[in-house]
Formats: structure tokens, sequence, C-alpha cells
């Protein structure tokens, strides 16, 4: 199995399915977990360094840190409802209570902070939608903590692609610290399928293929991209949700487009598939 891959499994004695860090991934700024509550129950997070961006994926719940706290939150009990998510973005060095109001999964997106912006609500209203792409490559986002947002790190976007569609293509890389061209940013992937028995395809490559994996994603599931490319293509029967959480140096969004594949951001191929 692929080292790049963290296969999903039930809630260990913390709540926890997935658990990534700097340690696990071989990588220097990227913390991503996932947890599942029953209705009722409760975690507590230590305060930390970290800044942190907490995502309802899917089930309502109650957040509680020292200078805030926020009732009841949560709108979708499934990210297939494709309504935008309830957030909260949490300050570095402030403890953070989350109690589930219903079964609750929760994304626990973090990365090193300085302390700059204060704890805040995310809610549906603050969170960009856009489509993405044309034909076979459109795909559906929605921008949770963007780099016009205010954070000191983190990046955090939910992506919708149906089946037999492509995302993150034409493939684009963002591992060279070379502004203003491009940063380098590590990013996590948090991948779920419907219906849930289904899986998709990720590959992680480089130009000189020093780095090339293609991996089955099954529901809830993580990909870590080091660096490299890194579409993703669906099946027949299965649409997709990921959550992608990305961290680097410098806290903008700057990549390089593969070329053998960047036409397809082209009229060529919307005009293609206008005519269908």
């Amino acid at each position: 199995m692929s080292k790049l891959l963290s296969k999903y499994h039930a809630p260990d004695q913390d709540k926890r399915t997935q658990h990534i860090t700097p340690e696990t991934a071989n990588w220097g700024y990227v913390y991503f977990a996932v947890y599942e509550l029953n209705a009722g129950e409760s975690i507590t997070l230590p305060a930390s360094e970290k800044e942190t961006c907490l995502v309802l994926v899917a089930g309502k719940a109650t957040v509680i840190t020292p200078l805030q706290r926020f009732e009841q939150i949560g709108e979708r009990m499934n990210p297939f409802e494709r309504k935008k998510p309830y957030a909260v973005y949490v300050a570095p060095n402030e403890s953070i209570e989350i109690i589930a109001q219903t079964d609750l999964e929760l994304a626990v997106c973090q990365a090193k902070g300085k302390g700059n912006y204060p704890t805040r609500l995310i809610a549906p209203k603050d969170i960009n939608a856009e489509q993405r792409g044309n034909g076979n490559n459109r795909r559906y986002v929605h921008n949770i903590l963007p780099d016009d947002k205010s954070a000191d790190s983190l990046l955090v976007v939910e992506v919708y692609t149906d089946e037999g569609c492509t995302s993150s293509y034409p493939s684009h890389k963002h591992d060279t610290d070379n502004e203003p061209q491009e940063t380098y940013l590590e990013e996590t992937y948090y991948h779920r399928l419907n219906p849930s028995q289904g899986f998709c395809l990720q590959r992680v490559y480089t130009d000189d293929r020093s780095l090339d994996e293609t991996m089955a994603v099954y529901n809830k599931d993580v990909v870590m991209v080091p660096k490299g490319y890194h579409p993703v293509a669906t099946v027949a029967g299965y649409d997709s949700y990921y959550l992608n959480v990305m961290a680097g140096p410098s806290r903008k969004w700057l990549f390089t487009w593969e070329k053998d594949h960047q036409w397809v951001n082209g009229a060529a191929y919307a005009e293609k598939h206008t005519r269908r």
C-alpha cells in the first residue's frame, strides 16, 4: 500500500478515525484529523501553538473555547447534501471543547500559527461557492478558508466531483517555494464517496517520475500530497467529495499546471462540450 494513503479505521479510544501529523507524513506543516462522535459525546483538544479550522463535515455541535461559545452549529447531516458547511477558526493557545448535538463527523485542520487572528465562526454565508472547469472536468467548490480570508497558515476548501469527472485537474503542483510563480504547500485530501461503497482514483507524481503513485481511494480515506501533481478521477456510479487542507511557509495558493494537459482549461475543450 502506498505510504501516501491513510486508510479509514473505526474510531479509536479518542474517537479519531484519521490522524496525520508532520511526523507521520514526513513533512513540516500540515496536521489533519477526523473524529466521529455519537450524539451527546464530547472531546477536548488541548491548547497548542497550532491554529485550527474545525469543519463540520456532517452533523451539529457546540464548540467552546476560553473566549467563545458557538451553540448548536451545523446544518447538513451528510456532505452530499451539498450545503455549505459550518466551520470554526480557533486561534493558537486556546483549548477547544466540541460537544456533539447529533452524530458528528468532524475534521480538525491544523498548522503552526502566529496568533494574528482571533477565534471566529465561519458560517455558510461566509463561504464562497463556485463551479470550476467544464465538461468532464467540472467540479463544485466551497472555499472555507481561502487565501483571501484571515489565517496565519491554513488553507481549507471542499470539492464535489460528479461521477465520471476529474478534479484537481488539469494536473497542477505547488511544491516549489518560488513566488510569484509557485508556493510550497503540503496538502491532504479527505475523501468521501456516494454511495459509500464506491471508490475514486488519485495519482500523485512528479515531472521526473521519481514519485509516481496511483491509488484506489475509498470512503473516508486520506491521501497525502507532499509534492508533485495530484489529480482525482471518479468512476461511473459514484460521486466524490473531498476536503483539502494546505499549509506551507507562505499563505498563498500559487501553482503550476502540467504543460501537457493545460489545454483542457482552454476554449477548445469548453467548446467541444458546449456542442454536445
